[in-house]
């Protein structure tokens, strides 16, 4: 196990058991599925109130606002389970502030610096990609925007690169269980058949690739930094520039009309994967120069 997890996991040893982790996942569960029981409930209660806030909401930049929100429970789990269960406070999922925030600019600068080179070499313009907010409306929204993001892809990596990876690192030397595991879960969070037909299975393989890098750059770290940044940037590229034309493109600048045929899918899907492992690579290169220079190891 490298140094920077040692030191990464080391809060989580405290109190490692297994039946504390499986008694925190079935809080951040209870926790997460509160809200959306209490919607329903409200919508039973009183369909003609659901039906004015569903209005009110339509399909965009309210919405998408209100579904990057409402990940803050999926956040305010993990901290509950750390602090009832485990005896530790919500900075330990993080690992040490400095470096983590260091991380975090870092690979989000990375990211638009190749995210800018790719426009500049496939302009933004074809048939399949039409203007969607205005700039000056776009500009307005973009603070909330990024603050709703930050929670969404937060709350993501807390979960499972803070919480879960530490508390079966804590238990468990071996890749699979820290590393492999949670990855896995994760990508099976986005088995989306209804909307991703036939190509729902490669959107699990893509999203579990992307955990396995997140987890691969948080144990190489010591912190949530790096994947954090990481997953912000992606998911910035994805719903504020161009975002495929649906229910979450309420806050982009472009709407991309995405192919309906499944196979026309794949080749697209198949080079954002080997984007991400491009990213992935030059990402561990940069930030080996403050793992070599810094006490926490090196990649």
């Amino acid at each position: 196990m490298p140094p920077t997890l040692e030191s990464y996991v080391a809060p989580a040893r405290r109190a490692p058991q297994i039946w504390r982790l499986l008694t925190g996942l079935s809080l951040i569960t209870a926790v997460i599925l509160l809200p959306i029981l209490g919607a329903v409930a409200l919508q039973l209660a009183a369909p003609d109130l659901g039906a004015r806030i569903a209005a009110i909401l339509g399909d965009g930049p309210i919405l998408t606002l209100v579904i990057l929100f409402s990940f803050f429970p999926m956040a305010l789990g993990p901290v509950l389970a750390a602090w009832l269960l485990h005896r530790r406070g919500p900075r330990s999922l993080i690992g040490p502030l400095r470096p983590a925030v260091r991380d975090f600019v870092t690979v989000v600068a990375l990211v638009a610096v190749l995210m800018g080179l790719s426009f500049l070499l496939w302009p933004v313009g074809g048939d399949d990609l039409r203007p969607n907010l205005e700039p000056e409306r776009w500009l307005v929204l973009l603070p909330l925007a990024l603050l709703g993001l930050l929670i969404q892809t937060g709350a993501e990596e807390i979960l499972f690169r803070g919480y879960l990876l530490q508390q079966l690192a804590a238990r468990f030397r071996s890749p699979l269980a820290w590393m492999v595991l949670p990855s896995v879960a994760f990508g099976l969070l986005h088995y989306d058949p209804i909307t991703m037909g036939n190509n729902s299975w490669l959107i699990v393989v893509a999203t579990t690739l992307f955990g396995l890098i997140a987890a691969d750059l948080t144990a190489r770290t010591g912190t949530l930094g790096a994947a954090w940044g990481l997953h912000l940037a992606n998911n910035a590229a994805a719903l504020l520039v161009a975002a495929a034309a649906g229910p979450l493109d309420g806050l982009a600048l472009w709407a991309r009309t995405m192919p309906q045929d499944a196979e026309a899918m794949r080749p697209l899907l198949l080079l954002d994967m080997a984007g991400l492992l491009v990213i992935w690579a030059l990402a561990r290169a940069v930030l080996r120069r403050r793992l070599h220079s810094g006490p926490q190891g090196i990649i």
